[in-house]
């Protein structure tokens, strides 16, 4: 009889190893959590395999791809998603193989499983007219109007992930010089961003204009808060930032073809500073990458700087000027034939 001992590694993994040894943040835990749902539910589902009774004989090669045809075919998911899975699958293998090192050869079976291809996607990202239209658009008279303008400012001139600015807080800012906002990106990496001087006189202004809920210290409040004095979330940034595009939607020199995201902020800052000539390694600590060559993205996207850069080293040899038709006789002479 196997034992159903997968529920107990699977629930290891997710409570005790994700968390207090590999200290991986909630959002990273909530994600790999999503996976294994879908992967129970198929197993229930499709492999008539109770959760109770499932073991790691049953954690195989053939069923992890089954599970990944599933995912494209009954749940309509995208190549990237599938690839996204299995990179959970693969970090958990990673961990029970050093656990149950008997199941090692149908471990090696299923890190084996390659990603799927798939097209990548064009960086979207805003000009600078563009960005300035949108940056314009809330009003300032308001409470409201002026949380969002410092919000939207705050989004554009540290590039930060939207998740780094529901977390902000009032102890990450510092308003002396120089002026920078520290943010805490994934893997709880912090990094310290230089703003601007009038994103500093918003945030400055902003601050003072905050009261402080009753019994929390004023470097514990969270930065930007909804109506009920609580964190604002991810989807309230992206409710404020759809509010915005819309209205900048209405401006004739505002023409964009693609949705607009809190990401696409990021990815038009880093544009911006790549236009500007900053050095991609101080881009890549601007953004909080661990390797350059995600960095390289926003180099290989930008058609403009390809474009000067060609046109800097271009040798014209095609000949000026283009041919009159209306001196070929012989032309002329067959068109008069087709009118007579």
């Amino acid at each position: 009889m196997k034992k159903a001992d997968f529920p107990f590694h699977l629930t290891q993994y997710l409570s005790q190893y994700l968390p207090l040894q590999k200290n991986v943040s909630d959002n990273t835990i909530a994600s790999y959590r999503d996976t294994f749902k879908l992967f129970i539910i198929f197993c229930e589902t499709e492999k008539k395999l109770k959760p109770c009774k499932m073991s790691m004989q049953h954690f195989n090669k053939q069923i992890v791809i089954d599970f990944l045809d599933w995912l494209e075919r009954e749940r309509s998911c995208s190549a990237t998603t599938r690839n996204h899975r299995l990179t959970v699958i693969r970090a958990f293998c990673l961990y029970v193989q050093k656990e149950v090192p008997e199941y090692l050869y149908e471990l090696q079976n299923v890190l084996a499983i390659p990603t799927k291809k798939h097209p990548k996607p064009l960086i979207s990202y805003l000009t600078g007219d563009e960005m300035k239209i949108l940056l314009e658009q809330p009003d300032r008279s308001t409470k409201r109007g002026f949380r969002d303008s410092v919000l939207l400012a705050v989004l554009y001139d540290t590039a930060a992930r939207v998740q780094e600015i529901t977390d902000m807080r009032h102890r990450d800012i510092r308003l002396s010089n120089p002026s920078v906002v520290t943010l805490f990106g994934k893997g709880s990496k912090a990094r310290q961003v230089p703003i601007m001087n009038n994103t500093r006189y918003l945030l400055e202004e902003y601050i003072n204009l905050d009261k402080s809920p009753f019994g929390m210290a004023d470097g514990e409040r969270y930065l930007f808060v909804n109506q009920k004095k609580q964190q604002l979330s991810r989807w309230g940034i992206s409710y404020v930032l759809d509010k915005y595009v819309t209205l900048a939607e209405q401006r004739p020199e505002f023409k964009i073809r693609f949705p607009i995201t809190p990401h696409v902020i990021r990815h038009s800052k880093a544009m911006h500073l790549l236009q500007a000539g900053v050095n991609l390694i101080y881009i890549r600590d601007f953004l909080g990458h661990v390797d350059c060559a995600t960095t390289e993205i926003y180099a290989r996207a930008d058609s403009e700087m390809k474009r000067k850069a060609i046109e800097r080293a271009y040798i014209d040899f095609i000949p000026e000027g283009l041919p009159k038709w209306e001196d070929d006789g012989d032309l002329m002479n067959w068109l008069n034939m087709l009118c007579t």
